[in-house]
C-alpha cells in the first residue's frame, strides 16, 4: 500500500503544528495524523510501558547468563578448646560452569589440627577436576533451558511491543478520524448558518420593499434557527471528540496534553482523490505477509518455541540421573603437576551418582502437560491467523466499497449543487418559493455531510486495514 499518499510514516517534529489559514480567515494550528502518531510513540504512557518490556527481557536474559558465571568460594573453619587446637580447615576454589553441562573446578586446601576428620587430608593440598552428567542433563539442563528461553523471550517481548504499538496507534487513528469528522460537520453547518444569515437578511429586505410576504421571513428565520441549533450541537461534538483524542496526547515528563480550541485537524487530506488512492492490489499478498509478520502471530510463534524448550527439558526428566565427578589431587598448591601421570592411578578422588524414580509418573505427567500446552498454542495460532485474515479481507472490502460510494455521492453532490444554484436564481427573480429553495439547500447539506462522513470512513478503513495486517508501528 502506498501509505505516503495519505500520511507520512517518517519521523516528524513532536507537536508540530502547521500554521495556515482556514476558510474562516483566521490563523490556526493544524494537527495531522502524523503528528498524533509521533506524539503517541514518544510520550504516551502505554507506548513507554511497552518499551519497558524490552528492558525487562534484557534483564531476564542477563539473569539467565548469570547461571554460567564462574563461582569463587573461600571457606575457613577452626576450633580451639582448653588450649587444644582441634582443627582448622581452609579451602579456596573456583567453579566454572560450561554450556555442555560440564563443570570445571579447581582449588586449594590447608587443613590441620589434632582431631581432623579421617577423610580430610592434612597440610597443604590442591585439586583440579570436573563434574558432568552422563544421562539426565547431558543434552539439556535447567540453566541451559532458561538461557535459551530468555533469548526467545527477548524476541517474543519485541513482538508483543509491536503488537501493543499496533493496537495503540489504531485506537489513536480511529479517534483522530472521529475528531476530523466532527470538525468537517461543524464546518459544513457553520457555512450553512452563514448562508442562511445572508438569505434571511435578503428576504427581510424584500419583505420591507413589499416584494415578499411576511411568512417568507418566518420561514427563512426558522431555517436559520434550525441550522444554528445544529451548529451548536456540531461544535459540542467537535469539542467532545477533541477531549477523546487528548487522551492519547502527552508531553515530555508525563504531562497530559489537552487539545486547545485553536488547534484544528489538518485538512490537506481533503485534496486527495479517493478514486485514485492507492490500496493493495493483491489481497492474497497482503494476507500472506500478515501471516508471516503480524506481531501477534509472531508472539504466539515465539511462545511455542518457549514451550518446545520446556518440553525438551521435561523429556530429560525421563532419563535417570548419572553424574560423574573426578578430582586430581596433589600435595602443595600446584595441582597440574603429574596430572597425566597419575590419572586414575594415584592421587585422585572419583565418584558416581545415580538416581531413577521407578515409575517416572512425575516426569511422564510433566511431559504430557507440556505436549498439551504446545497443542493449545497451535490451536490459538490457527484461530488468530484465521481471525486476522478475515479482518484484512473485511477492511479491504470496506475500502473498496467506501471508494465507490464516495464517487457516487460526489457526482450526486454536483447535481444537487447545480439544482440549488438554479433554484436560487429562480428565487431571486420571483419564480420560486423559499420552501423549494430550502429543500434544495437541505439536500445539498445532507449530501455534503454524507461525503465528509464517507471520506473519513474511507481513511479510517485504510488505517484499520493496516492495523489488521499488523503494519502500524
Amino acid at each position: 500500500m502506498n501509505r505516503r499518499r495519505h500520511i507520512s510514516w517518517g519521523s516528524g517534529v513532536i507537536l508540530c503544528m502547521l500554521f495556515c489559514s482556514d476558510s474562516f480567515g483566521q490563523d490556526n494550528r493544524f494537527l495531522s495524523l502524523d503528528n498524533v502518531f509521533e506524539i503517541v510513540r514518544k510520550y504516551n504512557p502505554v507506548a513507554l510501558q511497552a518499551n519497558l518490556k524490552n528492558d525487562s527481557a534484557q534483564a531476564i536474559q542477563q539473569m539467565a547468563r548469570g547461571a554460567f558465571d564462574p563461582l569463587a568460594v573461600v571457606e575457613n573453619e577452626q576450633k580451639t578448646f582448653a588450649g587444644t587446637n582441634y582443627y582448622f580447615y581452609t579451602q579456596a576454589g573456583v567453579k566454572v560452569p560450561t554450556w555442555y553441562g560440564i563443570e570445571v573446578k579447581a582449588g586449594i586446601e590447608d587443613n590441620g589440627g589434632s582431631r581432623l576428620l579421617n577423610e580430610v587430608t592434612a597440610g597443604q593440598s590442591s585439586y583440579a577436576g570436573i563434574s558432568m552428567p552422563l544421562l539426565k542433563g547431558l543434552v539439556l539442563d535447567k540453566r541451559r533451558a532458561v538461557l535459551q528461553q530468555s533469548k526467545v523471550l527477548a524476541n517474543q517481548t519485541e513482538a508483543e511491543r509491536r503488537n501493543i504499538y499496533n493496537d495503540l496507534l489504531y485506537d489513536a487513528a480511529a479517534t483522530f478520524w472521529e475528531w476530523v469528522k466532527t470538525y468537517q460537520l461543524y464546518r459544513i453547518i457553520s457555512q450553512a448558518v452563514a448562508n442562511n444569515e445572508k438569505r434571511f437578511q435578503f428576504v427581510s429586505r424584500l419583505y420591507a420593499g413589499g416584494d415578499r410576504a411576511a411568512i417568507d421571513t418566518v420561514e427563512a428565520l426558522t431555517q436559520l434557527q434550525n441550522f444554528q441549533f445544529l451548529q451548536s450541537e456540531a461544535y459540542y461534538n467537535f469539542q467532545s471528540a477533541a477531549l477523546d483524542l487528548s487522551v492519547f496526547l502527552w508531553l515530555p515528563n508525563q504531562v497530559p496534553y489537552q487539545i486547545e480550541p485553536g488547534v484544528l485537524p489538518d485538512t490537506s487530506w481533503q485534496q486527495i482523490k479517493t478514486e485514485t488512492y492507492a490500496v493493495p492490489a493483491a489481497i492474497e499478498d497482503l494476507v500472506a505477509t500478515a501471516k508471516r509478520e503480524h506481531p501477534k502471530l509472531q508472539s504466539l510463534g515465539f511462545k511455542r518455541d518457549l514451550l518446545v524448550i520446556d518440553k525438551r527439558l521435561k523429556t530429560q526428566s525421563l532419563l535417570p540421573t548419572l553424574n560423574v565427578n573426578y578430582n586430581f589431587l596433589q600435595k602443595g598448591y600446584e595441582p597440574w603437576k603429574g596430572l597425566g601421570q597419575y590419572f586414575l592411578q594415584n592421587n585422585y578422588k572419583y565418584g558416581l551418582d545415580f538416581k531413577m524414580p521407578l515409575f517416572l509418573r512425575e516426569a511422564r505427567g510433566e511431559l504430557k502437560l507440556a505436549n498439551i500446552k504446545i497443542r493449545g498454542n497451535e490451536l490459538l495460532q490457527s484461530h488468530a491467523s484465521f481471525e486476522i485474515e478475515n479482518k484484512i479481507r473485511n477492511y479491504f472490502n470496506q475500502v473498496l466499497a467506501y471508494r465507490r460510494q464516495i464517487a457516487i455521492y460526489e457526482d450526486a453532490l454536483k447535481n444537487y449543487q447545480q439544482l440549488l444554484v438554479t433554484e436560487e436564481y429562480k428565487f431571486s427573480i420571483g419564480e420560486s418559493s423559499l420552501f423549494l429553495l430550502n429543500s434544495r439547500e437541505n439536500k445539498v447539506l445532507e449530501t455534503l455531510q454524507k461525503v465528509a462522513e464517507l471520506k473519513t470512513k474511507f481513511f479510517k478503513s485504510n488505517i484499520a486495514l493496516q492495523w489488521a495486517a499488523g503494519a502500524l508501528q
